[in-house]
């Protein structure tokens, strides 16, 4: 069996496991054979399949995410490594590196709230060459993870990546203050309904946060003015339905709060400054 052959038996075959399910089986063909999708599909097609392509297929159709089989996704244009230790890099956050470029134009200290892989950080490092940041996470493995990112990316010298929980008091003692702030904190009801790739494969310390997904935002917005430079400003990952509820906890916190939509027209991210007035 050919190259194009396979994909196209392996797009049939995940059809009930994924929504892009060609895309999968392409991506998947290109890591089997180590080489980019742009180079399979204009030079590899008519090959002989390679014998590892089914194993992937297989562990796909299980549902395990493309991102954590081939080990990296693409974020803001950069390629960052993933485990199962960290949330996958979605498009969807790339809003607040976008809202956070637009308010925030020359920041000189960022400071990144549960970091992850480091993707908004980086990112915004990435942009900004003037900028030095920090990314927090209470997780060691994913620490471990955005280091290697900032490494990989030539960002290390400016990232500091520290172990912290903003749970436990004094996690931010030393930090300093922030002309930037960003953060993509747990945000999911403990009950809802998640697709398999994500409940099962993705890490419930950075997903769930209590029956109204709000119980991470409650203890860290009213935090973060005392880590804000005057002047400064947050960004914050939301939940497409927490608008109003995570609106309302900036503004007793004493931000001004304004939205910011995703690609979808869906709310995505809350800009917060410190003058309190309505959100809009």
């Amino acid at each position: 069996m050919n190259v194009a052959q396979a994909i196209r038996a392996a797009a049939e075959s995940l059809s009930a496991t994924s929504d892009t399910a060609r895309l999968d089986a392409e991506v998947l063909m290109a890591h089997a054979l180590g080489c980019s999708r742009t180079d399979l599909l204009l030079r590899h097609m008519a090959d002989d399949a390679p014998d590892g392509f089914d194993a992937l297929i297989a562990r796909r159709a299980r549902h395990e995410p493309v991102a954590h089989i081939i080990g990296h996704q693409e974020f803001w244009g950069l390629d960052f490594r993933v485990t199962p230790a960290t949330l996958i890099p979605r498009g969807d956050s790339e809003t607040i590196v976008e809202a956070a470029l637009e308010v925030c134009a020359a920041p000189a200290r960022v400071l990144d709230c549960g970091t992850g892989t480091g993707a908004l950080l980086l990112a915004v490092l990435h942009e900004r060459a003037g900028a030095q940041g920090v990314g927090v996470d209470a997780s060691g493995d994913a620490l471990a993870v955005a280091r290697g990112n900032a490494a990989a990316l030539g960002l290390e010298a400016r990232a500091r990546m520290v172990l912290a929980d903003w749970t436990q008091a004094g996690w931010a003692d030393g930090l300093g203050r922030f002309d930037l702030i960003l953060a993509n904190p747990p945000y999911v009801e403990s009950d809802a309904a998640l697709d398999p790739s994500v409940r099962d494969y993705e890490p419930a310390g950075a997903l769930f946060a209590g029956a109204e997904g709000l119980d991470d935002y409650r203890v860290l917005i009213p935090q973060l003015p005392d880590l804000l430079m005057p002047g400064g400003v947050a960004v914050i990952e939301i939940g497409h339905q927490q608008a109003q509820a995570v609106g309302q906890i900036a503004a007793q916190a004493g931000f001004a709060v304004k939205l910011r939509l995703d690609l979808a027209n869906r709310p995505r991210a809350l800009v917060l400054s410190q003058e309190s007035r309505a959100i809009s």
